[in-house]
C-alpha cells in the first residue's frame, strides 16, 4: 500500500515522532528537533543532558530558538523562534526515501567567533545540499558566557573536574544523536562528514581532535579557521580566572547566584564584560590536551579532510592603518608589528613595488588573522592522518549591493553596515571572510544583500559539486569539474583556486606559513 504524505513525514527518533514538512524541491525538512535537554536552571553550565521522551507526534516545522547573543556581526539572519537559553535544537533535510540505500549526511556547524549565529541562517540551509543526494543538517550549540565560561567551582561540581566548552561538547552530543537517530530520516551513520565556516571551521578541528566526537566522523570541511591557532584553547586555570572575573562583575559571589541570574541579564553584563573573552579550555575531558599536541600524535580522527581560506580575509588596513600603501610605510608597518622580527617578516611578505602593497598587506592580515590556524591545520593532518587533504582558495568577490540596500555598505567580515554615519569599507578586492557560504551550500538566491550575477551561479555549481562530491564518496572530483589533487609529500601543495575560472596551482607562499610556525 502507498505510504500517505503525512506518515512519509513522520520519523520516529529515539525520543518520539517528529512530523516535518515537504519543500517545493520535494526534499522533506525537519526543523526544531531538539537533541539535548534545554540548558537551563541547574543545567546552566553542565554538560548537555539527554532530551525527556515526548508522546505523540511532535511538529518539526519550524526552527528553535537561537542561542542567548547579541548583535555583533551584519551579516546575520535568523528565522528562529526567537532566542532562548533553550536552544539545542537541530535540523534535517532529507530527500523522500526511496528503498533501503542510507545516504551520506552533512553536519554543518555555523560560524560566528563563538559568540554569534545560528542553524537557522539562510545561508547554512540544507534544502540544496539535500537535493545532491544526502541528509544534510544544522546544528544549534551555547554561544559566548553561556557557551563557554568556566570557573573553579563549576570544574568542582563536575564529574571530570573540568569547565567550560558546553558549546563544544553540544556539537558532539549532536554527533551522537545523529549517530543514534540519523538512519530514520535516510542517512548512513558510517558516512558523516562535518563541516563549518570560521568559529563553525575552529568547531570542526576541535571535534576531530575530541576523544567524545573524533570516532563519530567520516569526513571533514574547514572552511576559514581551526583550534590550531585561531581562537586556540587555553589552559583550564586561564579559563577559570575569567569566570571568576566575570562572576565578580556580577557581584554573584557563588554558583547559585550565577545560576540564579536571569538569561537577559548574564547577556547583557558578558557583552559589557567582552564576548570574545570566554575561551575554549582545555578541561580534560573535552579537550584531554593541547589539541595541537593531538594533531602532532597522529591521534586526531584519521579522515579525509577539504580545508582552505579566502583570498581576503581580512582589510590591509589591519596591518596598514589609513597610511599610504608605499613600501616604506609597509616595512615601518611590520617594524611596528614584529619589532626585531620585521626583517624576516619582510623576506617573506615583499612587496616589489607600491603598487604590490596592498595585495601583500591584505595577505599579512589575512595570515593573521586566520589562514595561518587553516594552513596549519591542513599541514599537520597531511603529515599525520596518512588520509588525503584537498586544499583550496577561494578568490570570487562578492558583486555589488542591490540598489534596495540604499546607503548601507559592505562591513567587516563579510558584514553589512547599515548606519548611514558609519565610515564605508571600501569595496572588497577578494573574497571576504564568510564570502564564499552561500556558494559552498548552493544558497545564493536566499541571500537578497547582493546582486548576483551568472558568474555567481557558475562559481556556486562548480563549488557546491566538489563540496557536495565530497561528502559523498571523501573525494571532491567528479565529472565537468577541474581535476583536484590531494596533497602529497612528494609535490609542492596543489591549492585549487575557486574563481570563475577554477584551476590548480602549486602553493605559492609556504614560506609565510612556516615563519608563523617559528614564532
Amino acid at each position: 500500500m502507498a505510504q500517505s504524505k503525512t506518515s512519509a513525514l513522520q520519523v520516529k527518533t529515539a525520543s518520539g515522532v517528529v512530523e516535518g514538512t515537504l519543500e517545493k524541491s520535494g526534499v522533506r525538512s525537519f526543523k526544531g528537533v531538539p537533541f539535548a535537554a534545554p540548558p537551563v536552571g541547574n543545567l546552566r553550565w553542565r554538560e548537555p543532558q539527554p532530551v525527556a521522551p515526548w508522546q505523540g507526534v511532535r511538529k518539526a516545522d519550524q526552527f528553535g530558538p537561537r542561542a542567548m547573543q547579541a548583535p555583533i556581526f551584519g551579516d546575520m539572519g535568523f528565522r528562529s523562534n526567537g532566542m532562548s537559553e533553550d536552544c539545542l535544537y537541530l535540523n534535517v533535510w532529507a530527500p523522500q526515501q526511496k528503498g533501503k540505500e542510507l545516504l551520506p549526511v552533512l553536519v554543518y556547524f555555523y560560524g560566528g567567533g563563538f559568540v554569534a549565529g545560528d542553524g537557522s541562517e539562510p545561508r547554512y540551509d540544507g534544502e540544496s545540499m539535500a537535493t545532491k543526494g544526502m541528509v544534510a543538517l544544522t546544528v544549534n550549540y551555547r554561544l559566548g558566557a553561556f557557551g563557554f565560561m568556566a570557573h573553579p567551582e563549576l570544574s568542582q561540581e563536575a564529574a571530570y573536574k573540568g569547565s567550560g566548552n558546553y558549546g563544544l561538547l553540544d556539537q558532539a552530543a549532536a554527533l551522537k544523536w545523529v549517530q543514534q537517530n540519523i538512519a530514520a530520516f535516510g542517512g548512513d551513520p558510517k558516512k558523516v562528514t562535518i563541516a563549518g565556516e570560521s568559529a563553525g571551521s575552529i568547531s570542526v578541528s576541535a571535534q576531530m581532535v575530541s576523544p567524545l566526537s573524533r570516532h563519530l566522523i567520516a569526513g571533514a570541511i574547514g572552511e576559514s579557521g581551526s583550534i590550531l591557532g585561531a581562537l586556540p584553547a587555553v589552559p583550564l586555570k586561564e579559563g577559570e580566572e575569567t569566570g571568576v572575573a566575570f562572576a565578580q562583575a556580577l557581584k554573584a559571589n557563588s554558583l547559585a547566584a550565577l545560576r540564579a541570574v536571569p538569561a537577559d541579564a548574564l547577556l547583557q553584563a558578558s557583552t559589557q564584560f567582552g564576548p570574545f573573552r570566554f575561551n575554549r579550555t582545555i578541561d580534560g575531558y573535552f579537550f584531554t590536551e593541547n589539541p595541537m599536541r593531538t594533531f602532532e600524535k597522529g591521534e586526531q580522527a584519521k579522515v579525509p579532510l577539504l580545508v582552505g581560506w579566502n583570498s581576503e580575509e581580512m582589510n590591509y588596513r589591519m596591518v596598514m592603518g589609513n597610511e599610504a600603501l608605499t613600501k616604506e610605510n609597509f616595512t615601518k608597518a611590520v617594524q611596528k608589528l614584529y619589532a626585531d622580527k620585521a626583517a624576516e617578516v619582510l623576506q617573506v611578505y615583499n612587496p616589489a613595488t607600491d603598487a604590490d602593497v596592498e595585495a601583500v598587506a591584505t595577505d599579512l592580515a589575512g595570515d593573521r588573522f586566520i589562514a595561518y590556524s587553516t594552513w596549519k591545520w591542513a599541514d599537520l593532518h597531511a603529515q599525520t592522518a596518512a588520509k588525503p587533504v584537498y586544499r583550496y582558495r577561494y578568490e570570487r568577490p562578492r558583486p555589488e549591493m542591490v540598489p534596495e540596500m540604499g546607503n548601507a555598505a559592505p562591513g567587516l567580515a563579510g558584514g553589512v553596515q547599515r548606519n548611514a554615519a558609519a565610515t564605508p569599507q571600501p569595496a572588497a578586492k577578494g573574497a571576504v571572510h564568510s564570502a564564499e557560504i552561500e556558494y559552498a551550500m548552493g544558497n545564493l538566491a536566499t541571500n537578497k544583500v547582493y546582486a548576483w550575477k551568472a558568474e555567481d551561479y557558475k562559481v556556486s555549481k562548480t563549488m557546491q559539486e566538489y563540496f557536495a562530491n565530497f561528502v559523498k564518496t571523501g573525494n571532491p572530483n567528479g565529472k565537468g569539474l577541474a581535476q583536484w589533487p590531494a596533497t602529497s609529500s612528494a609535490t609542492p601543495v596543489p591549492v585549487l583556486h575557486i574563481d570563475v575560472n577554477t584551476r590548480v596551482e602549486p602553493e605559492q607562499h609556504r614560506g609565510r606559513y612556516l615563519f608563523m610556525d617559528k614564532n
